[in-house]
């Protein structure tokens, strides 16, 4: 009886995610693996679990990694408080879920040097006439010079970036909107590559009767690393939307401008970009700040 009304809350609060709060496809399988897994230790009493009985999950979860500890309580903690909302439980025990501390990884950075030597490479496969060159610049310039994600990139529509139209609406995850500038020299390489694009194609990267694949998109992405004379290991579509945001930073731009360019939802997400930066800051400090000069009163 327990296991049923396990699934019958779990679907519910996977349904409230989907309708109310927009979560994404992966977001929800993910959910869903965590608190199935969780109810399967406490025996399918998940939904009516006791403190004493959900500290048992901290010690289960011990041997895995701070972050998968985290994700799973945070995916519980989310679960208990939609529980209590909705009366479904008198109280919220979230407060006997294990609170890890986080290291959050940092980006892996290109430097203004790599860049070019990408662009360098791909403006010698275009003067070279190399089948899907065009295609290549279109990906590149859209990747770091507007900081699409892979996903959106892949699938956009053949319409999508104007001539006429320095910029692109785009809903990213969790159906959120932003607006996305696009530079001049993005839509020179898109409007080169599309007149190679038939007119009825729905995608403006179109593979077949779909669109270009993220994984199409890192291997030809590694490929042109390797041509550039760069360890490919460095380099990935995600590498260069790191690129886009760190250099942006690196040239004075402010940290909620590029959480808006980005699509981030929390400020939190864009700061790991402002380590690459932090020399840079505290030269501005000691350079500009005004008591820099100023002579100590002696003692």
């Amino acid at each position: 009886m327990r296991e049923s009304e396990d699934r019958q809350r779990i679907a519910a609060f996977l349904e409230m995610m989907a309708a109310e709060a927009g979560a994404a496809r992966n977001t929800l399988l993910a959910y869903e693996r965590d608190l199935n897994g969780a109810s399967g230790l406490l025996g399918g009493r998940l939904a009516a679990a006791a403190p004493a009985e959900i500290r048992r999950l901290a010690e289960a979860w011990m041997p895995l990694s701070r972050a998968t500890v985290a994700r799973k309580a945070a995916a519980l903690r989310r679960f208990y408080g939609f529980l209590h909302d909705e009366g479904m439980r008198g109280d919220d025990p979230s407060a006997a879920l294990p609170r890890p501390a986080r290291e959050r990884p940092l980006p892996k950075v290109l430097d203004h040097g790599a860049v070019a030597a990408l662009f360098a490479e791909i403006e010698r496969r275009k003067a070279a006439g190399e089948a899907g060159a065009l295609r290549l610049a279109a990906l590149v310039e859209l990747l770091y010079g507007s900081g699409l994600r892979a996903s959106e990139l892949v699938s956009l529509p053949r319409g999508a970036v104007s001539p006429d139209r320095p910029f692109l609406i785009l809903k990213g995850k969790g159906g959120r909107e932003r607006l996305v500038p696009i530079s001049d020299r993005a839509r020179a390489a898109v409007a080169a590559h599309a007149t190679s694009v038939p007119r009825d194609a729905p995608y403006l990267f179109p593979s077949g009767k779909k669109h270009l694949s993220r994984v199409r998109l890192y291997q030809l992405v590694r490929d042109l690393a390797a041509g550039a004379g760069i360890p490919p290991e460095r380099v990935s579509p995600h590498v260069l939307r790191h690129a886009f945001a760190t250099h942006l930073l690196e040239g004075g731009a402010d940290l909620r401008a590029v959480q808006m360019l980005l699509g981030h939802a929390d400020i939190a997400t864009t700061q790991i970009y402002t380590h690459v930066d932090s020399r840079r800051l505290i030269d501005l400090v000691n350079q500009r700040h005004p008591l820099v000069d100023a002579k100590p009163n002696p003692a």
